[in-house]
């Protein structure tokens, strides 16, 4: 108990001082893949121009941005995640500072949806291109717009407000209705984005999620529906050791091998899945203990430090550290362990990772620290890990 409590303390005075840092920037920041906001015209040098300079940006560890013109911004998937912390820190100390805040977000969230779209929808303010596509700035993903979603569910369930009650059914609303489906034997799959037809696991998983979510608040059969299908195409593609592959080519079955912090994401939505749905729970239980067991054995060392992409080690990303925190700490009472196991995590990361200004760094290397603080990608996600694990060892206590 007095190592907890001591814990505890460590981890308040870390998510106060970033918390300090967060609000003295006014929510805003840099991202690791604003590059294209930039007045550099990377398109003239033809395909490969605008997903090189952005490869190369988050790479750097001199933060040039305001050299090539790039300011700092709100992200709305940043505020989703912010609205989410503070939901939760209001849950147990309601007070106005925290409330007005929480006005704040959520008002922000309603003011700058996606412009085009007749529901609810949101996607990152800046163009992100590959060799293959370019996803303009705003252009809704089911990712941002579930994040976001995941937010406003905390501040219905801290608030009752039935107006976020309406925006997360227009969010469902724009996952049916204007995002591709794939279907196999398995199950279906909701595609990333408008722009394309395609299968991320933990991207539909999402949508699975608030799926549950809704039929859990209205009873609606279609919902139960769309999540179970949604689950089940999911958890046939878990490996035999419980890990998730990033995405699927149906039309060949090729997957991309991708295992970092989104079997984290797959493990969250599953587990809240059968929270929303307790007669799925007999159904899903194995593959998400399963799923369990393997990031806890092989995506984390002994001493709180994350894998970056198993099996490599290096470098160590922030991402990778919050999501440890957040889903160990969510599902803490499925195994003891986990409580401790997200400490540790915390941990390291304080330790490590984090700037005596408040804020916390993007990647560590053997030898050099990234140290620049991006608000979406480093600071809303710890902000919502520690809080998450502040919370949940407060009920184990």
């Amino acid at each position: 108990m007095a190592k907890n409590q001591t814990n505890s303390s460590v981890i308040k005075k870390a998510q106060q001082e970033l918390l300090a840092y967060i609000e003295k920037e006014e929510f805003k920041g840099y991202d690791p893949y604003d590059t294209l906001n930039s007045w550099v015209p990377f398109g003239w040098l033809g395909k490969w121009g605008k997903p090189i300079g952005i490869q190369i940006q988050k790479r750097n560890p001199i933060n040039v941005r305001s050299l090539i013109g790039i300011k700092k911004d709100y992200n709305p998937k940043a505020i989703g995640l912010l609205l989410h912390a503070y939901s939760l820190m209001y849950q147990t100390d309601p007070n106005e500072e925290i409330k007005s805040k929480i006005d704040f977000l959520f008002n922000w969230l309603l003011e700058n949806r996606t412009k085009g779209f007749k529901h609810y929808c949101w996607g990152y303010n800046f163009d992100w291109a590959s060799s293959e596509k370019l996803l303009k700035a705003y252009s809704p993903t089911i990712v941002v717009s579930v994040f976001i979603a995941k937010g406003m569910i905390a501040y219905y369930e801290t608030f009752n407000d039935p107006k976020a009650l309406e925006v997360l059914k227009s969010i469902g609303q724009f996952i049916e209705e204007d995002l591709a489906q794939s279907e196999d034997e398995s199950g279906i799959c909701f595609s990333y984005s408008t722009i394309e037809v395609d299968c991320c696991y933990n991207a539909s998983m999402l949508g699975s999620e608030l799926f549950a979510f809704l039929h859990q608040e209205t009873k609606i059969e279609k919902y139960k529906e769309l999540a179970i299908r949604s689950t089940d195409f999911v958890v046939d593609k878990q490996k035999a050791d419980g890990k998730w592959n990033y995405s699927i080519k149906l039309e060949s079955g090729k997957e991309r091998t991708q295992v970092d912090f989104h079997q984290g994401y797959v493990i969250d939505s599953l587990g809240y899945v059968m929270r929303y749905i307790p007669s799925t729970k007999k159904k899903y239980q194995h593959y998400l203990q399963k799923g369990l067991d393997y990031y806890q054995k092989n995506q984390f060392l002994a001493n709180g430090q994350s894998i970056y992409r198993f099996p490599s080690k290096w470098p160590v990303e922030i991402h990778n550290q919050a999501q440890g925190i957040i889903t160990f700490a969510r599902w803490s009472d499925l195994n003891e362990e986990y409580i401790s196991q997200s400490t540790k995590i915390a941990a390291y990361t304080i330790d490590q990772m984090r700037s005596n200004k408040g804020f916390f760094y993007y990647k560590k290397y053997p030898l050099f620290t990234i140290k620049i603080p991006f608000m979406r990608w480093s600071q809303a996600w710890m902000l919502l890990a520690l809080t998450e694990l502040l919370h949940h060892q407060k009920v184990q206590n």
